[in-house]
Parts: C-alpha cells; sequence; structure tokens
C-alpha cells in the first residue's frame, strides 16, 4: 500500500547518513531528483482512491518538505565542518594592506629638478596665463604681421578679430617674458614655466601640448659667453658631466643672433637611435641674445640693457634623462609606466 512505502522512506530519511559529500549527493539523487522517490510517489496518487487522493496528497507533501529540510539541514552543517576545518579565512591581528597613493607625474618631477638647477644660479621663476592675447604672443616678441607662426597650422586660436585683437593659446611661454620686462626694471633674472600649444600631428616626438620653461637675464653688458655659460651649467648638472653640448646657427624673431642647442643623445650615446634621427645628437632648445626690439616693447632701453633668452622642453629632456622613447606615453595614463617614476 503506498502510504505504508511513506512510512518506510519517512525512516529511511530519518536515519540517513548525511556527514559527506558523497552521501549528500546520493540522498538527492534517492529522494529529490527529478527521477526520485518523490517525484515517483506523486506519480503513482492516480493508482489512490479519489477519495483518499487528498489526504495521500498531504501526506506526500509531507515527506517531500521532510526530504528538503534533512538535506538543506545537513549540507549547511558539512559547509560549517569544512570552514571550520580550514580556519579563519582573514586573519584579523594583521595590520591592513597599505592605501596605495598617487605619486608625482614625471613631467612635474623633471620640470621642478630643471628648475632647481637654474635657482641655484640665482633665477627666479614666474607665471602668465595660458590664454593669451596677440601683442604678448607675437606682436611684442617681433614677429611680424605675416609671420607663419600667426596661421592656422601653427596656433590654436580662441578668438579671431576681436575688439582686442587676436587671442590665442599660448605658443611659447615666452609672453610670460614681455610681462616680466614690463613689471620690472633689471636687473632680470628669472625662469618661465609652463604649458604651451601648438596646432601639429602627435607623434613619438610631437604633441599638440607640451610643456616648457624659458630663462631671461637682463642686465648690462649681457654677452652670448654669458648665454653658453649658464646653459653648459645647466645641461652638465641636469644630465651628467660627460654630456656634450653645441651650438647651432638660427633664427628666431625675438632673438639675434640666435642658437640651436643640441646635446649628445643620452638614448644611444651617440650609436644612432631613431630619437636622434641616427646622427647622435639632440635638439633641447632655442636661445639668443634678446632682440633690441623685444626690449623696447617692453619699455627696456636697448642702448643701456642687453640679455639672453632660452626655451626648452620639459618632455624632451624627461625622454633623454629617463631613456623614454615616445612622449605620447607622458598623457596615456598607464600606471605601469607612471609607477617607473614614484618617488618613495
Amino acid at each position: 500500500m503506498l502510504q505504508d512505502e511513506v512510512a518506510g522512506y519517512l525512516a529511511e530519511i530519518e536515519a540517513a547518513p548525511l556527514q559527506t559529500p558523497d552521501a549528500l549527493e546520493a540522498f538527492r539523487l534517492r529522494f529529490l531528483s527529478r527521477n526520485g522517490l518523490v517525484q515517483g510517489l506523486f506519480g503513482r496518487l492516480k493508482e489512490v482512491e479519489p477519495a483518499q487522493r487528498k489526504e495521500m496528497g498531504q501526506i506526500l507533501n509531507n515527506l517531500k518538505n521532510r526530504a528538503e529540510e534533512t538535506f538543506a539541514t545537513a549540507k549547511a552543517a558539512a559547509e560549517a565542518a569544512a570552514e571550520a576545518s580550514t580556519g579563519p579565512l582573514l586573519d584579523l591581528t594583521l595590520p591592513p594592506p597599505p592605501h596605495a597613493l598617487g605619486s608625482r607625474h614625471i613631467l612635474n618631477l623633471v620640470r621642478d629638478q630643471m628648475l632647481a638647477v637654474f635657482r641655484q644660479i640665482g633665477f627666479a621663476v614666474a607665471d602668465g596665463p595660458e590664454i593669451e592675447d596677440d601683442w604678448h604672443n607675437f606682436t611684442a616678441l617681433n614677429f611680424p604681421p605675416d609671420h607663419p607662426a600667426r596661421e592656422m597650422q601653427d596656433t590654436f586660436f580662441v578668438e579671431r578679430g576681436g575688439p582686442g585683437g587676436d587671442v590665442v593659446l599660448r605658443t611659447h611661454t615666452s609672453p610670460v617674458q614681455i610681462r616680466v620686462m614690463q613689471e620690472r626694471q633689471p636687473p632680470i633674472r628669472s625662469l618661465m614655466p609652463g604649458r604651451v600649444y601648438r596646432n601639429e600631428a602627435i607623434s613619438a616626438r610631437a604633441h599638440c601640448l607640451f610643456h616648457q620653461i624659458e630663462g631671461l637675464y637682463i642686465d648690462k653688458d649681457v654677452s652670448f659667453v654669458d648665454l653658453k655659460e649658464t646653459l653648459y651649467y645647466f645641461v652638465r648638472t641636469f644630465f651628467s658631466p660627460e654630456t656634450a653640448i653645441r651650438f647651432r646657427p638660427s633664427f628666431f624673431p625675438f632673438t639675434e643672433p640666435s642658437a640651436e642647442i643640441d646635446i649628445s643623445c643620452q638614448i644611444c650615446h651617440g650609436d644612432g637611435c631613431n630619437i636622434c634621427k641616427h646622427t647622435g645628437w639632440v635638439e633641447i632648445g632655442g636661445s639668443g641674445m634678446v632682440h633690441p626690439n623685444v626690449l623696447r616693447n617692453s619699455g627696456i632701453d636697448p642702448d643701456v640693457y642687453t640679455g639672453f633668452a632660452f626655451g626648452m622642453g620639459v618632455e624632451r629632456s624627461a625622454m633623454l634623462k629617463y631613456q623614454i622613447r615616445d612622449l605620447r606615453l607622458y598623457t596615456e595614463n598607464d600606471v605601469r609606466f607612471l609607477r617607473q617614476f614614484a618617488v618613495v
């Protein structure tokens, strides 16, 4: 009789040894699976007299509930026993993991290293706006009205032909030189660090935004020899005493005479690589004696005072000092790259 079978299965459930994973799985398959005994018993309800089916259905539901409760209780007990046997998952007596702090960006580090070298020989630091008017960015620096640098291929214009003239993203930090000369009387010995913008294609050697450090020295009887000795001191202090330096004649509207500054390649040490274009030399900046027109535009008498100016890229200097072959790495924010320069 079906009711007697159910009574036997209840006794079997109560006596089932369920201490191991294998025993639990065997119990589940026998009683609770789709092809298990409980499902089979529900399928046999049709054999019961109609008047007794409701009562028999309740008996089978009790059997099913009891099997499920027994399985759940045994499974929870087995899991608790397994966790207890392996010990605590976390040792609360250990100190917490250290909180990872960010570090200063390599360009900030190199900029400050460069500034520190010049500060040792008496240079102060000045700052100015990144959005400039045409007069400070071009005209006061002796740029002719038709100079190519004024055109769209080099300059980002914020406003063209406004009431006060063109407004641009500064293409160099030289406008700060004009502001310093307007505000102070010589002697002037100042550095102008900052971010500048050029409308250029981005590559391993160029970017549309980069950082410069410019220097300005105005006093009586300043000569090109003073400029050369200042830059010799910087190169041999910032890079290494063995670094070679050379000056190549060049042209800038705001200096006369003008010279490009080259140093021996710090990456290939003269053997030739893609950074130095296989010449063994890398340009790090420009320099020259301040043009008399620039002094005059800034309210300084060129018959009394002379001076020199120079400018160098922070990205290029960092590339050479730390053997970095692609300046796009500076702005990609890859932590694997940035962590190499973390200061502890």
